[in-house]
């Protein structure tokens, strides 16, 4: 599966430059955009080529608004150059003292929970900040001899650190196939006994299969698939949804609440939000 890298530049405006960029993200995210890369100049964005069209760049406010000027180039990125960019990037990450997120390169700074992933796909700022948000949800909770669902899974992090916390029967799923691939490899790299990765998407899930859903997805595809979500959980299930900022939690959570979910706890992380829900 090849992606569109979209990379956009700040020339000159009025906006502060971050808030520019905080806001240009948060639309290319409501727009399918999936992964995003900030750097001194401005940010990358990735998408798949399928779900691209040159068009979804003319519905970007900001990019019309005349507070900010930004230029762009469009590339088509294969999939063989994601793993130079990722190890350029890719920086460890640690959460509350307890748990280390890194590659095999990396030293191991010795906390309670150590997970070794080697991604096969950007490992965009995005992802280090929600990630960092699902961990925080799932260190406080009891995940012992727990059903768990990892959708969207990615590298398998989260999928990982639930089994690392207990739970007995871990799936993990991804629609994209280097997700599926390299998820199987971490979950091998990590010892793992009880997670089955699939490749597909909520098409997948059955009523009242688990004790907790994790959702860490871009806005959309939690928006079309909450009610699936809803209904696959047990009684007293809970959800965790991350992949989003605080300007989409007032429509995140109407939807939530339409399917029978009633909010329990908000975490958040420069502008990302991880949400708790249970039914």
């Amino acid at each position: 599966m090849n992606y569109i890298g979209c990379f956009f530049k700040i020339k000159s405006g009025s906006l502060e430059a971050q808030t520019a960029i905080d806001i240009l993200v948060a639309e290319l995210g409501q727009a399918g955009f999936e992964s995003f890369t900030e750097n001194p100049d401005g940010v990358e964005a990735y998408i798949q080529e399928k779900d691209w069209n040159a068009s979804l760049l003319d519905g970007i406010q900001i990019l019309e608004s005349g507070e900010v000027s930004f230029s762009y180039e469009v590339k088509k990125i294969e999939q063989v150059n994601w793993n130079e960019e990722w190890e350029k990037n890719f920086e460890p990450i640690e959460v509350d003292g307890q748990v280390s997120v890194r590659a095999p390169f990396h030293k191991d700074p010795q906390l309670k929970y150590d997970i070794v992933i080697e991604p096969k796909m950007s490992f965009g700022t995005g992802h280090h900040e929600t990630t960092h948000l699902m961990i925080q949800h799932l260190l406080q909770m009891d995940l012992k001899d727990k059903k768990v669902l990892d959708m969207g899974c990615g590298t398998g992090i989260l999928a990982i650190f639930s089994e690392m916390k207990g739970a007995a029967d871990i799936d993990a799923i991804d629609i994209d196939n280097w997700c599926y691939e390299n998820s199987l490899e971490n979950v091998e790299r990590n010892n793992c006994r009880n997670i089955s990765v699939f490749e597909g998407d909520a098409s997948l899930l059955k009523p009242n299969a688990y004790d907790l859903i994790i959702a860490n997805i871009n806005r959309n595809i939690l928006l079309n698939d909450m009610h699936i979500y809803a209904r696959s959980l047990k009684k007293n299930g809970t959800v965790l949804l991350s992949g989003f900022y605080n300007e989409d939690l007032e429509k995140i959570n109407e939807v939530a609440m339409q399917n029978g979910l009633k909010f329990k706890k908000k975490l958040e992380r420069n502008n990302w939000v991880g949400l708790k829900y249970v039914n």
